[in-house]
């Protein structure tokens, strides 16, 4: 069998068996995850095959002999006569169907003992009718040099006759390329996810159907997009939404008999377009009341619910015992205000998550928690489908929600004594007065209609000049150790330095802002520059340029000399450049209006 690619493994890895069948599950189990062409594998099979039972399986002309010649080559032991053969079957899931009613699947064969694995591919009609794709047959395996140095192999039977469709049969040169670099990676790194795989609870099959009909219905909506976010990335993120609500309620449907579609309440913070969809698709959307409770309802949503996050399982325990909910947790926050971190062992997603299930199944909720495939870093959501108690506990069951509420309320808050224990605030036996905030919504503190900027930028702009004065001309009074002393440059003073030129009122105004003075100084990056918490002026000469800089976009020929020059109004020697030379305006003859839209200041969360 000749050996085709090799990838040697980093020279401090020095025993990555274990990392090795860990990389291979990943391949076997989640190829859609580096093959971006599929949308996952389906394993249909899984066991323990005897050599006759392979042989039968293999018994296509001269397959098994092929295999074998592969599988036990010279320079290593062959199979143990008597011992099994670890089997599988994968059925691969593409993202767009392009083999009709075809299935194309591969067989995998495991030998633990000389660590390597053998891939089969075949493909089955209709009818159920195999041809295997013996050209295509190829073995990954781990071994070590004369040198004791680990390296994965790529074998294969022939190097001739290699046919790649890109989907399921990829060619060699991505197997060699992707492939083993890859799972030398992921042995190397054998990291252990915090959450679970990618839709764990769904069908994958129905779920790339269903994701790419709805995409392609309304890829329209891409180009039309009316807000100022990216279309891309927010158009078919709620497509995916939907897709997986869509799927999840179509098996609940098949599982439980239902006759007729899902109602649901979207109480995210979205911007309508997952309601739209779903509505289209045929599902009952459900307009909120003023009770904070419904009965009628069969499925709560918070798709980025933001401060109703942690109500949402308690919304749905209260409104009826059928009640169920979905929540996509983004951020953090908890029944009266923002999370506070408990826990230094886990990142801070990681324990909010916790959170929310430890609230759930304090609703009495059998949580369930998947990973969704969308284009966030806040992928994982939680779902509630049954309840850990019978109908008759709802009271005891109640006691127990409210006294969870209770505790996480902050000490200095208002103590509740007038929330109802006896189990009747719930299923609809509701007192609308008792329960439209009176009661067990008292204290929560929604954000303001409108959100208010707090990065210094809708400060008074003569409170910023007289903050970016007062600490500029501290800086010049300094020694400045600048290349051009023709020009002087200033000292450096650290954050807490400059602070310290300031009134106390002024200190206390900008306290009330994220990042402070740091954030203000950056803001005015035409006078400063910051690094490692030490303030400069910035030399517009010096040509190299920071950290902070290079993620800063370049000044557009639409935002020249729309700002007066700083230096030319206030540096002692005035600007270093000549007017034609720099970006500012030097006088008023030089300012001109600025083609660039304007930015919105205040965040509206109101229509």
């Amino acid at each position: 069998m000749p050996k085709l690619f090799q990838h040697k493994f980093p020279d401090n890895c020095s025993s990555p068996q274990r990392g090795f069948w860990s990389a291979i599950d990943v391949w076997l189990k989640k190829p859609h995850v580096i093959n971006k062409r599929l949308c996952g594998v389906k394993e249909t099979e899984s066991r323990d095959l005897s050599a006759g039972e392979l042989r039968l399986f293999l018994a296509d002309d001269g397959l098994h002999e092929a295999v074998m010649s592969l599988c036990c080559s010279p320079s290593s032991p062959t199979h143990l006569q008597n011992s099994p053969w670890s089997f599988s079957v994968r059925t691969f899931i593409p993202k767009t169907n392009c083999y009709g009613q075809n299935l194309h699947k591969e067989a995998v064969l495991k030998d633990f003992e000389r660590e390597q694995v053998t891939f089969i591919p075949f493909e089955e009609d209709v009818e159920g009718k195999v041809s295997f794709k013996k050209s295509n047959i190829y073995l990954i395996q781990l071994c070590t040099e004369a040198t004791e140095e680990w390296a994965l192999q790529l074998h294969v039977l022939t190097e001739d006759g290699w046919v790649s469709d890109g989907v399921a049969c990829p060619n060699l040169f991505w197997l060699s390329s992707e492939l083993l670099p890859k799972l030398v990676r992921w042995a190397t790194e054998s990291k252990t996810s915090e959450f679970k795989s990618t839709l764990s609870l769904l069908p994958v099959e129905k779920y790339s159907l269903v994701y790419q009909h709805l995409k392609e219905k309304y890829k329209a909506m891409v180009k039309v997009w009316p807000e100022v976010t990216d279309p891309e990335k927010f158009v078919y993120e709620d497509v995916a939404i939907a897709t997986y609500l869509l799927v999840l309620w179509a098996e609940e449907t098949a599982e439980k008999s239902l006759t007729t579609r899902q109602s649901f309440v979207d109480l995210g913070c979205g911007n309508g377009l997952l309601v739209h969809i779903l509505t289209n698709e045929g599902e009952k959307a459900i307009t909120p009341g003023e009770t904070f409770l419904f009965p009628d309802t069969d499925w709560l949503i918070g798709n980025h619910s933001d401060e109703l996050t942690p109500w949402i399982p308690v919304m749905a325990a209260r409104s009826s015992y059928s009640c169920r909910y979905f929540v996509l947790p983004c951020c953090f926050f908890d029944f009266y205000g923002k999370y506070q971190r408990r826990q230094s062992n886990k990142s801070q997603y990681k324990e909010y998550i916790d959170f929310i299930t430890e609230v759930s199944q304090v609703c009495g909720f059998n949580t369930e928690e998947d990973c969704m495939r969308i284009p966030s870093t806040k992928r994982v959501c939680l779902l509630g489908k049954s309840r850990s108690y019978q109908p008759p506990d709802e009271a005891v069951s109640e006691r127990r929600r409210t006294h969870f509420i209770q505790s996480r309320q902050p000490s200095s808050g208002v103590q509740r004594s007038d929330i109802r224990t006896d189990g009747d605030c719930c299923h609809g036996n509701t007192n609308r007065e008792d329960t439209s905030g009176g009661t067990w919504g008292a204290g929560f503190q929604p954000r303001d209609k409108v959100e208010r900027v707090r990065n210094c930028a809708a400060l008074p702009r003569d409170f910023i000049d007289k903050v970016v004065l007062r600490v500029a001309n501290a800086l010049l009074e300094k020694t400045g150790g600048g290349s051009c002393s023709d020009w002087n440059q200033g000292g450096s003073l650290s954050v807490s330095e400059a602070a310290g030129l300031l009134e106390p009122e002024t200190l206390q105004l900008l306290k009330n802002e994220c990042g402070g003075l740091q954030t203000l100084l950056k803001n005015n990056y035409q006078v400063f520059k910051v690094e490692g918490g030490v303030v400069y002026i910035r030399d517009w000469r010096d040509a190299t340029p920071s950290k902070a800089d290079r993620r800063r976009k370049q000044i557009t020929p639409g935002a020249l000399k729309t700002r007066s020059c700083w230096f030319h109004d206030h540096h002692p020697q005035g600007c270093p450049f000549q007017a034609q030379n720099c970006a500012f305006a030097h006088g008023p003859e030089e300012l001109r209006p600025s083609t660039r839209p304007l930015k919105k200041k205040m965040k509206s969360f109101v229509s």
